[in-house]
């Protein structure tokens, strides 16, 4: 199966999934600066492209697993969704995005129950699943954390 350049580019997160050390954190920092553009905080704009790129991901993600093999470090569209899926609500402000990145990452690596047994569904949803269940997970913390901060520093 070949992977066209859109295919290519989507996939591997802007070529992200091409770096030799950590192609996941680059990934998931893509997705971090696209997030970083002005207007891209917008609930339902981000809300769409998460959904796009979940829609998109699953079949680019089904034609990496062909060329590269089960859940390819080449393919980084997994962790821009989870970014975004972790970014979605936050306020703006530069220490909660570090935050919210460094927490993303851990849950993404760790893999807390059930997200590793997601990996093992076949083809594209195996990959895209896990990183929308640790982007679940790591929206869910990262909220609790904001709501607990603004609670104690009322």
């Amino acid at each position: 199966m070949k992977i066209n350049f859109v295919e290519k580019l989507l996939g591997s997160g802007f070529y992200t999934g091409y770096m030799k050390i950590a192609s996941g954190t680059w990934g998931s920092f893509a997705g971090l600066i696209i997030y970083l553009i002005p207007g891209f905080e917008n609930p339902s704009l981000m809300i769409f492209m998460i959904s796009l790129f979940i829609l998109i991901g699953v079949p680019i993600a089904t034609k990496f697993e062909s060329v590269y093999g089960k859940d390819p470090k080449e393919c980084t569209i997994d962790e821009i969704v989870g970014m975004w899926i972790t970014l979605l609500f936050l306020p703006k402000k530069i220490w909660w995005i570090i935050l919210a990145f460094l927490i993303w990452r851990v849950f993404d690596i760790v893999k807390p129950y059930p997200t590793r047994n997601l990996e093992k569904i076949k083809g594209g949803w195996g990959v895209m699943l896990d990183d929308v269940m640790a982007g679940i997970y790591s929206f869910i913390l990262i909220q609790l954390t904001i709501y607990i901060f603004n609670l104690i520093t009322k």
